[in-house]
């Protein structure tokens, strides 16, 4: 997320879905996301395609492109894509093709992958729902939730900043985030008292890979830290590119 555009740009990346755990209605939004860590050179579709439950995907596949993968479902009531999607990412890990992966899929089967491909020095992030377990979510460098992939989803600014009241029914509220911009602050706060706010989202994602601005109503981190006028100071100053340098200073 806060990576150089030098890095982002030559990271080749491999989106790979697990079909059953996955809405193609969001194919779209799943492969912008990606986008924004390297370009996407791989696109495959797990699942058995014989199967009704996979028809929703069959127009999808064809206007963005994604090569659709066969797996049988030898056994009634088990996902039967683990282990196809699982052997092909490790073959595209030892072939060099690609310097990234997106493994789009709820399930906690993925997570033992994750943490083989970042062993091995690749990047790789994770698109799911919230109800994902946290190990595959920590397993990978970043991690988004399908929620925030849906505006009317998103929580909104008066969910994170009300007081404490009971919740509307069927409305969820976003978790406070203070405790974790505190934590990632205190790890990138130089000696004058001030973080460069690409520094706290990079320490940000590395304390909790799930973390995204969206789960709280914001579209960027910038956003959400401006909003927390009782937690953070913001100083803005321009670069010699012409571009702002945002810096933040936790409040006494």
């Amino acid at each position: 997320m806060f990576e150089s555009h030098k890095q982002v740009g030559s990271r080749r990346m491999a989106v790979l879905i697990d079909g059953d755990n996955a809405q193609p209605s969001l194919l779209d939004k799943i492969l912008a996301e990606a986008s924004k860590y390297g370009t996407v050179t791989i696109r495959r579709t797990y699942g058995d395609w014989t199967t009704p439950n996979m028809g929703g995907w069959k127009d999808s596949l064809q206007a963005f492109a994604i090569q659709p993968i066969q797996q049988f479902r030898y056994t009634i009531g088990k996902n039967a894509t683990d282990s196809a999607m699982i052997i092909d990412a490790m073959d595209l890990l030892y072939s060099g093709v690609v310097d990234g992966f997106c493994l789009v899929s709820s399930d906690s089967d993925y997570t033992r992958l994750a943490t083989r491909i970042r062993e091995k020095g690749f990047f790789v992030m994770g698109i799911g729902q919230k109800k994902t377990p946290r190990a595959f979510v920590s397993a990978c460098d970043v991690f988004v939730y399908t929620e925030n992939l849906m505006p009317h989803l998103r929580p909104t600014l008066r969910r994170v900043t009300r007081k404490r009241t009971a919740a509307p029914e069927n409305e969820s509220s976003a978790p406070d985030p203070t405790p974790l911009l505190k934590q990632a602050f205190d790890i990138a706060v130089q000696e004058d008292g001030w973080a460069f706010l690409g520094t706290l989202g990079h320490h940000l994602r590395q304390l909790d890979p799930g973390f995204d601005a969206r789960t709280y109503g914001f579209s960027q981190l910038s956003s959400l830290i401006r909003a927390n006028t009782k937690l953070f100071d913001v100083r803005e100053e321009k670069a010699e590119e012409g571009n702002s340098v945002i810096y933040v200073r936790l409040k006494a």
